[in-house]
Parts: C-alpha cells; sequence; structure tokens
C-alpha cells in the first residue's frame, strides 16, 4: 500500500514539473521555460524535501522499524537542513517580488518553507522522542 502511494506521488510530481515550467502569460509577454525565480525555488524545494526524508528516516529509526539507533543525528541534520530551507525560501520571497505565475518562482517557496516545516517538525519528534529513550 506504501509503495503504490509513493508511486502515485512521484507520478503527480512528474507529470506537474513540466507544467509549472510551461509557458505562463503576464501582461502580454511569455515567460517560457525554467527562469531563475523557479529555478532558486525548485532548489529550495529539493532541500526541504531532502530534509523531510531525513527527518522521516530518523524517526523510523528511533522508533525501532528502521535500523538502531536514537535516530539523533539525523534529526539534527534534518532539523538545520530544513532551517536553511526556510532562511532561503524567505530570502528568496523576499528578493523576487513577481506574482504567481510570472516566473518569479514565488509558488516554489512558499512550497520549500511547507517542507521545511515539515522536516523540522519531524526532527523535533525524533529529538524528542530520543530524550525520553535516554
Amino acid at each position: 500500500m506504501k509503495m503504490r502511494l509513493v508511486s502515485f506521488v512521484l507520478l503527480c510530481a512528474f507529470l506537474l514539473v513540466p507544467t509549472i515550467t510551461s509557458a505562463e502569460v503576464t501582461n502580454g509577454n511569455v515567460v517560457y521555460g525554467l527562469t531563475s525565480g523557479r529555478l532558486w525555488a525548485t532548489m529550495d524545494a529539493v532541500v526541504g524535501l531532502i530534509s523531510v526524508v531525513i527527518g522521516w528516516l530518523s524517526l523510523a529509526r528511533s522508533t525501532g522499524r528502521f535500523g538502531s539507533g536514537s535516530g539523533r543525528r539525523g534529526a539534527i541534520v534534518a532539523a538545520v537542513t530544513a532551517l536553511m530551507v526556510i532562511v532561503y525560501a524567505g530570502l528568496h520571497l523576499a528578493n523576487f517580488t513577481g506574482d504567481f505565475g510570472t516566473g518569479s518562482g514565488r509558488a516554489g517557496a512558499i512550497g520549500a518553507i511547507v517542507l521545511g516545516l515539515i522536516g523540522m517538525v519531524l526532527a523535533g519528534l525524533t529529538l524528542a522522542r530520543s530524550r525520553r529513550a535516554s
């Protein structure tokens, strides 16, 4: 069941990426492809997704479902990575002032902040669990 869900999410992501980076019409100008704002937001979102995966793996390790150990190091890495994502995506929102659909990457930056917050929550859960265990 979980593999089907992961496969479905990956398929949806691969189908949506070309749609997001395709042409958008703004004030008569057409913005094609991957602009610098979209690229920055995409990189933020990828690093945010990495922090979520590391946080999930450390949480799984702390519960004993995946490997042995407390998962404390993974939680610290996930928290630092998530904090970096939140800061960079916040800087992106401050620097690129265009609206949605203009190629500035605001939607991607907001998505990256959400992924960073999820990574922070997972890291916090793991650290709280590791404190209780020791």
